[in-house]
């Protein structure tokens, strides 16, 4: 079964979003058939989260090509900054990647994120 396109899984996880509550904004739009995806999630407290593509080591033989995700820092939130220093360079390595935030109070992902 093949993929969805980024463009595709984009459009259904900011509806998701703003189905439980949270408020998605899309910063950059990227490649629309395989561009990588980025999702930050701020709290509002100046603290913000980054979820980038869990490495391919986290797919197991057979397993589902759903997206998988993993959190770009291992205390999970950071400083803004931060967080916009690797999207700096993020986009350096690869310009087509989306970038969707997130303001929730609650630092809800809306995502299953790989655990380590």
């Amino acid at each position: 079964m093949a993929r969805v396109t980024s463009e595709f899984w984009v459009s259904a996880y900011l509806r998701r979003v703003r189905l439980q509550g949270g408020f998605p904004v899309l910063r950059k739009r990227g490649a629309a058939e395989a561009g990588a995806i980025a999702i930050v999630i701020a709290r509002g407290d100046r603290l913000s989260a980054l979820y980038l593509p869990a490495p391919q080591s986290e797919f197991g033989e057979g397993e589902s090509l759903d997206r998988k995700f993993a959190s770009a820092f291992p205390e999970g939130f950071v400083e803004e900054y931060r967080v916009e220093e690797k999207l700096t360079r993020e986009i350096r390595f690869d310009p087509d990647v989306w970038i969707v935030e997130v303001e929730d109070r609650d630092g809800r992902s809306f995502l299953e994120p790989v655990q380590d």
